[in-house]
């Protein structure tokens, strides 16, 4: 009978300790999840951090958290974290015990790997006793995005044929100074007219001061970046590692141009996650536009939408108050490319060719005419 009593009594302290730390385990208990950043660019670190809350006077013997992450943030360290990776995305498990009234934050760095846009939904927290009679579950939503831009490419990467093109644009722009044209005031310098000089601006700082004139010419560029790796490519990237280093140019270019006070747009003819409004961005100025064409490119998606030369029919199609830089950034080119580029320049717009092949970059030749493309093609047959 002892024995006995003995049982009924440890059923019955199991089945009250059940009721008070089981069936409640979730109750006053909260989830919060933070960026430092929610844009980075890619190859970058950001911190996630993650704080728990236990408001209860009871403790909870064991919760465990699962989130569902995208495979292109990866843990850089997680000590106390279990992370099953997949190709697309990773399951992030933590397992805690929450004394009452307690409050836990851990920070984690994150490597952003890969550009894009990834949404972070929600997380999964279930609970229980010591025994396991109860283990109640919620999700939490999160309704978060993190938004990885493209890589920029340093300086001596970058192929012969950009740096020739934005200088002859950069002749174009610099050339001659627009009298009418007033943007502030810089230091004097040997040449300077005398009534140039802007007399208030040099009793203030005490060194002559002349007024700085704006550009007489303002350059508009549309970046078009072709997602064709070849020309017999259907839908379906073939080589993605090569499309992204144009997509990486395609950025840098844009960083480029508008760094320098130049207005720069995007088009493509891939998909996009952001639909439509991911397809083309027209040409506007400063850093606001900036982060929106990295977001358009960080949208970009590796398929196909339509070919090469109708984007460029596209663009033709188009009606401008005057003629504009195109800045074609396209690892191939064919004869239907030649041709639209052909109807783009009789139309009056400037045509530049950029980019990189699979193993060495495109040629050194924007700015040819359309004549001028006829024979180095000539030529390149003849060599082949």
């Amino acid at each position: 009978m002892a024995l006995l009593g003995l049982l009924l009594l440890a059923a019955l302290i199991v089945l009250v300790q059940g009721w008070l730390l089981g069936k409640p385990a979730l109750a006053r208990l909260g989830y919060e999840r933070s960026f430092s950043r929610y844009v980075c660019r890619e190859g970058e670190q950001v911190e996630m951090v993650e704080t728990l809350s236990n408001r209860k006077p009871l403790p909870v013997p064991w919760l465990r958290l699962e989130a569902m992450l995208p495979s292109a943030l990866s843990f850089t360290r997680s000590s106390d974290t279990n992370v099953s990776e997949g190709n697309i995305y990773q399951n992030h498990t933590s397992l805690f015990t929450l004394p009452a009234r307690t409050r836990i934050t851990r920070t984690h760095r994150i490597l952003c790997r890969t550009r894009g846009i990834y949404p972070i939904e929600s997380a999964t927290m279930t609970g229980g006793d010591l025994f396991g009679l109860y283990a109640p579950s919620k999700k939490v939503q999160l309704n978060m995005r993190m938004v990885i831009h493209p890589r920029l490419i340093a300086e001596d990467e970058l192929p012969v044929s950009w740096k020739t093109w934005q200088g002859e644009l950069s002749v174009r722009r610099w050339i001659v100074d627009d009298p009418f044209l007033i943007t502030g005031v810089r230091q004097y310098a040997a040449g300077d007219p005398m009534n140039r000089i802007h007399w208030k601006a040099s009793a203030r700082t005490g060194q002559l001061q002349v007024h700085k004139n704006g550009y007489s010419a303002d350059p508009r560029v549309m970046i078009l970046l072709n997602v064709e790796d070849s020309e017999s490519m259907w839908s379906v990237v073939t080589r993605p590692s090569l499309i992204e280093r144009q997509l990486s140019l395609a950025a840098t270019c844009g960083a480029s141009l508008i760094g320098q006070g130049m207005a720069a747009g995007f088009a493509h003819n891939g998909h996009s996650q952001l639909g439509e409004a991911g397809y083309r961005l027209d040409m506007d100025y400063g850093p606001v536009h900036l982060n929106r064409m990295m977001e358009a490119m960080a949208a970009f998606e590796l398929k196909s939408r339509l070919p090469f030369h109708e984007l460029l029919q596209l663009e033709a199609q188009r009606e401008f108050r005057e003629p504009i830089d195109y800045l074609l950034v396209t690892a191939h080119r064919s004869p239907k490319m030649e041709e639209a580029v052909a109807a783009l320049e009789q139309l009056g717009h400037r045509v530049g060719l950029t980019g990189f092949t699979a193993d060495s970059p495109l040629g050194d030749r924007p700015s040819m005419r359309p004549e001028q493309r006829r024979e180095a093609a000539h030529r390149e047959e003849a060599v082949l």
